[in-house]
């Protein structure tokens, strides 16, 4: 299967700000490529590119006074099949995860583990460990939390979810992130594209959030909104939470005028067509 994907992002700049944006397709889908994965600022910017210390792919640029945009659109193959799944995959004990899954397990800007930790064990304390507690977390939120666009906060935490039962996506992926690091389960956030690939279309098209749990040797997606496999994810970006995985974070001003995101299957003849 081909996926085509890209953003148009577009800003206001009142005065010269420094920005960092992850923009590209993440290093473990550069081999599926078929297309270059170049982002475009215009007007042009020198721009310093860097990896971060969770593997994601960054750049630094300052954007000048007046209209900035931001865009892409690249090709990538993907396998066609729904998320993996391995009900039977195990929970490791603390002491035998991989250090670099510990900070997983920590509290982050938006998911306050130490608040809920109580609240974890009263929901899933008596589930079956491993990825049926994660199936379990995920069918609670699900059902507990109601979506809706208008619920968009961007300071709203996981206990802030708990507490109204309502968010949109990023919300529903921080409180299971949370319950589970709760349950000594490490989970992180992730970011990137997810067309309606298989199901009924949702427009309006955004840029989607979902999270990955350790068990057994791997990390595994899971997605306490959506709550099924789902085709087609292109991952951009992970981290702790939200906070580390935001498209463009601006250090002074800058004033979002324009977003439209792109991610569709395409056939050969059309892909072949669009080059």
């Amino acid at each position: 299967m081909l996926i085509r994907v890209g953003f148009d992002i577009q800003f206001d700049i009142p005065s010269p700000v420094a920005m960092v944006a992850l923009l590209h397709v993440h290093p473990t889908r550069q081999a599926d490529l078929r297309e270059p994965d170049e982002p475009r600022i215009t007007p042009g910017v020198p721009i310093k590119e860097y990896m971060d210390s969770f593997g994601n792919v960054c750049s630094l640029f300052v954007a000048p006074t007046g209209r900035l945009r931001l865009c892409n659109s690249t090709l990538i193959e993907d396998s066609g099949e729904p998320d993996l799944t391995c009900p039977r995959a195990a929970q490791v004990p603390v002491e035998n995860l991989p250090p670099e899954a510990l900070r997983y397990l920590l509290p982050s800007r938006y998911c306050e583990v130490d608040r809920l930790v109580e609240v974890a064990g009263t929901l899933f304390g008596s589930s079956q460990l491993g990825w049926p507690r994660v199936q379990a977390v995920c069918d609670w939120v699900a059902a507990n939390v109601s979506f809706g666009y208008q619920f968009a906060s961007p300071t709203k935490t996981a206990v802030d979810v708990y507490a109204d039962r309502k968010g949109v996506c990023r919300d529903f992926q921080h409180l299971a992130i949370t319950f589970c690091r709760c349950l000594n389960i490490p989970a992180r956030y992730a970011t990137g594209y997810l067309g309606d690939i298989g199901v009924p279309l949702r427009p309006p098209m955004d840029f989607s959030a979902w999270f990955e749990v350790f068990l057994e040797d791997r990390w595994w997606t899971f997605d306490a909104r959506n709550n099924t496999p789902r085709i087609g994810r292109v991952l951009m970006a992970t981290g702790r939470d939200a906070a580390d995985v935001a498209i463009t974070t601006s250090f002074g001003t800058s004033l979002l005028r324009h977003f439209t995101v792109v991610t569709e299957e395409v056939t050969t003849a059309k892909a072949a067509t669009a080059e």
